[in-house]
C-alpha cells in the first residue's frame, strides 16, 4: 500500500513525521523507523494510528458540539474515510466476466448471517433508491449502523469469524490481524454519540475517500488541554454505566412483568382446579357412603348364611361323632371276635393240613372275594369322581364371581348353591349311615352264621375257612369305609375354608370395584374437558379458514392486477422530458421521480404518495393516479 492508496501526497510526508510525535500514547511511529519493517505491518500500525485519532478527535468535538451529528460534520465524514480505507486493507480481488471488482460490501453482508439484528440495515441498504454499487452500499451500511450504536458488535462478529472472513481478504489484512480487534474496541466509544445521517439525500457512489491530516495536527495550545480530557472521559465512563445500569434494569422490569404474568395464570388455572377438584370429591363422598351403606347389608346377608351354615356343620360332626362311638364299639367287638377266632383257627390248622384236596375250592373262594374288591374299588372311584365334579362347581363358583358386576345377586346364586351342596352332603351322609346299619346287619348275620359254623365245625372244617375268609374281607371293608369317611370329613372342611376364602376375595373385588368407579368418574371429568378444548379448536379453526378465503380473494385480486400490470414498461430517464401528469419541463430544481407501481416519470409534487407495494412490503414512492387506483382497490376489497 502507497501513499497514493491513502490519498496522500509526497509533498505530506514531512508533516506526518511532523504530527506523529504529538500523538497520543501508543500512537504513530515515526515512518523512518518503519521503513525497515514489512510493509504491511507499517500500514497496519499507520491505520490503527489513524483510527485512534478520528475517533478520539470525533467524541471530543462530538461532546463540545453538544448536540446531535449531521452528515456534514467534518470530523464524521473523516471518520468513515478512515473506516473504509481500514475495511479495504487487504480485500481480494475478485474477477467476474467484465472487471475486476474489489469492494468492502462482499464482507459487511456476511453480518446479516451472523448477528440476525443486522438484516434491518441489509434490507434497506438493499431498498434505497440511489444507490448503484456495491461501494455506495457499503457506504450506507456504515452510516446506519452508526445511528443504531452498533457498529462494535457488528464488526466483532466479523473479526471472530476468520474462516469466512479469510474468502474476502488476505492473511496479511489488518481484519485478520490483532490491529482489527483493537479499532473494533475503540469503536464501543462511538455509542455515546447521537447521530442523525440522511442517506437518502447523499450521492455516495461517487464520492471521493480522501483523508484530510490538517484535522489531526496539534497546536500547544492542544496539549494544555488534557485536564478537560479527562474530566470528558470520566463523564463518558459515568455515562456508559448509568446506560448498562439502564439495560439490565429493564431486562429484569421485564422479566418480572412476565414472571408475574405466568404466576396470575398459573394461580388462576389453580384456583379452577381446586373448584372441581372439591366438587369431585363431595360426588365421592356420597358415592362412598352408599357403597359403605350397601357394604354393610351384604357383610349382614353372608354373616346370617355364615351362622346358618355354621350351626348346620356343629349339628353335623355332633352325628359323625355319635356314629364314630358306635363305629369303635363294633371295631372292639370285631377284634374280640377275630382272637376268639385264631384261637380257633390255631385248633382247626392241624384238621386243615389234612384237608389239602380242598385247596382248590379256597382259591375259587378266593377268586370271588378278589372281583368284590374290585367292585368296591370302582364304587370308591364314583365317589372321587363325585368330589372332582363338586371341586370343578367350586371352580366356577370363583370364576363366576370374578367375572360378576352384579355382587349382590350372584353371592344369593352362590348360598343357594351352598345350600345345595349341604344338602347334598347330608345326603350322601344318609347314604353313608345306611351302609353303616347294612353293614351291622351283615355283621350280625355273619355272627349267627359264626355260631352256626362253629356246631358244624367239627363236621365241616372246609365251611368254617370260607366264613373265616368271608369275615377277614368285611372287617376289612369296614375298615376302607371308615377311612373314606374321614377323607370325605376332611374335604367337607377344606372346603368350607375354601368358602371363607371366596368371601373375603369378594370383599377385596368389591373395594377394587370402588376404586374403579372413582377412576372412572376422573377420566369422564377428563374426556369432558377434552371436548371443550376440542370445540374451542374447531372455532378457531372455522376462524382461520374464513380469514383463509379472505386472504386467498386478495392475493387473486393482487394477481389480476400484477397481470395488468406486467405490459407496462420502465420507462428511461433519458425518454422523459416533461411530467406526464402536469406536463412541466424537468430542471435541476424540478427533478425526475419514476413511479414504482406504472413505471412513468413524474414530478416531486404528482408523485409525493407512498404506499406498499405487491413487489416490495415497504412504502415506496407512487404517482397521484395510481395512489388513487390503489386506495379505491383496497376498499372494495375490505368487508
Amino acid at each position: 500500500m502507497t501513499f497514493q492508496i491513502w490519498g496522500w501526497r509526497r509533498e505530506d510526508a514531512s508533516q506526518v513525521l511532523a504530527w506523529a510525535p504529538h500523538a497520543e500514547k501508543g500512537g504513530a511511529m515515526p515512518c523512518k523507523t518503519l521503513a525497515t519493517k514489512d510493509p504491511t505491518a507499517v500500514e497496519r500500525a499507520n491505520l490503527l494510528n489513524m483510527a485512534k485519532l478520528s475517533i478520539k478527535g470525533l467524541i471530543e468535538s462530538a461532546l463540545s458540539f453538544g448536540r446531535t451529528l449531521d452528515s456534514d460534520y467534518p470530523p464524521l465524514q473523516q471518520f468513515f474515510v478512515v473506516m473504509e480505507h481500514c475495511l479495504k486493507h487487504g480485500l481480494k480481488v475478485r474477477k467476474s466476466f467484465l472487471s475486476y471488482n474489489k469492494t468492502i460490501w462482499g464482507p459487511l453482508e456476511l453480518v446479516e448471517k451472523l448477528y440476525p439484528e443486522a438484516e434491518e440495515i441489509g434490507a434497506s441498504v438493499r431498498d434505497l433508491p440511489g444507490l448503484k454499487t456495491p461501494l455506495g452500499r457499503a457506504r450506507a451500511w456504515l452510516r446506519l449502523a452508526l445511528m443504531q450504536k452498533k457498529m462494535a458488535d457488528y464488526l466483532r462478529c466479523l473479526i471472530i469469524q476468520r474462516d469466512l472472513l479469510s474468502e474476502f481478504y488476505e492473511y496479511h489484512a489488518l481484519m485478520m490481524e490483532e490491529e482489527g480487534a483493537v479499532i473494533v474496541g475503540l469503536l464501543v466509544g462511538l455509542n455515546v454519540i447521537d447521530a442523525n445521517l440522511c442517506v437518502k439525500g447523499e450521492d455516495l457512489d461517487s464520492q471521493v475517500g480522501v483523508i484530510d491530516f490538517s484535522m489531526y495536527l496539534k497546536n500547544e495550545e492542544d496539549i494544555g488541554n488534557k485536564e478537560r480530557n479527562v474530566q470528558i472521559a470520566a463523564i463518558l465512563d459515568q455515562k456508559n454505566y448509568v446506560e448498562e445500569l439502564n439495560r439490565q434494569l429493564n431486562s429484569t422490569v421485564s422479566s418480572l412483568h412476565s414472571r408475574v404474568g405466568s404466576l396470575e395464570k398459573s394461580n388462576t388455572k389453580l384456583i379452577e382446579e381446586l373448584a372441581i377438584a372439591k366438587n369431585n370429591i363431595i360426588k365421592l363422598q356420597e358415592e362412598n357412603h352408599q357403597l359403605r351403606s350397601e357394604n354393610k347389608m351384604i357383610l349382614m346377608k353372608t354373616q346370617q348364611h355364615l351362622e346358618v351354615t355354621k350351626v348346620d356343620v356343629e349339628t353335623e360332626l355332633q352325628t359323625y361323632k355319635h356314629s364314630r362311638q358306635g363305629l369303635d364299639e363294633m371295631y372292639n367287638d370285631a377284634r374280640r371276635q377275630l382272637r376268639d377266632e385264631s384261637q380257633l383257627r390255631q385248633d382247626v390248622e392241624n384238621e386243615l393240613s389234612v384237608q389239602v384236596s380242598m385247596k382248590h375250592e379256597i382259591e375259587l373262594a378266593m377268586k370271588l372275594l378278589e372281583k368284590d374288591i374290585h367292585e368296591k374299588q370302582d364304587t370308591l372311584i364314583g365317589l372321587r369322581q363325585q368330589l372332582e365334579e363338586v371341586k370343578a362347581i367350586n371352580i366356577e363358583m370363583y370364576q363366576k364371581l370374578q367375572g360378576c358386576e352384579d355382587g349382590l345377586k350372584e353371592k344369593n346364586e352362590i348360598i343357594a348353591r351352598l345350600e345345595e351342596k349341604t344338602n347334598k352332603i347330608t345326603i350322601a351322609m344318609r347314604q353313608l349311615e345306611q351302609r353303616l346299619q347294612q353293614a351291622e346287619k351283615a355283621q350280625m348275620e355273619a355272627e349267627d352264621e359264626d355260631e352256626k359254623y362253629l356246631q358244624e365245625c367239627l363236621s365241616k372244617s372246609d365251611s368254617l375257612q370260607k366264613q373265616i375268609s368271608q369275615k377277614e374281607k368285611q372287617l376289612i371293608q369296614l375298615e376302607t369305609d371308615l377311612k373314606i369317611e374321614k377323607e370325605w370329613r376332611q374335604t367337607l372342611q377344606e372346603d368350607l375354608q375354601k368358602e371363607k376364602d371366596a368371601l373375603s376375595h369378594l370383599r377385596n373385588e368389591t373395594q377394587q370395584i370402588t376404586s374403579l368407579k372413582k377412576e372412572f368418574l376422573n377420566l369422564q371429568d377428563e374426556n369432558q374437558q377434552l371436548k371443550k378444548i376440542y370445540r374451542e379448536q374447531e372455532q378457531a379453526l372455522q376462524e382461520l379458514g374464513n380469514k383463509l378465503s379472505e386472504s386467498k380473494l386478495k392475493i387473486e385480486d393482487i394477481k389480476e392486477a400484477n397481470k395488468a400490470l406486467q405490459g407496462l414498461v420502465w420507462l428511461k430517464d433519458k425518454e422523459a422530458t416533461h411530467c406526464k401528469l402536469c406536463e412541466k419541463e424537468f430542471s435541476l430544481s424540478k427533478r425526475k421521480h419514476h413511479c414504482r407501481n406504472c413505471g412513468e416519470i413524474f414530478c416531486n409534487a404528482c408523485s409525493d404518495n407512498e404506499l406498499p407495494l405487491p413487489s416490495s412490503p415497504k412504502p415506496v414512492r407512487v404517482c397521484d393516479s395510481c395512489h388513487a387506483m390503489l386506495i379505491q382497490r383496497c376498499s372494495s376489497n375490505l368487508p
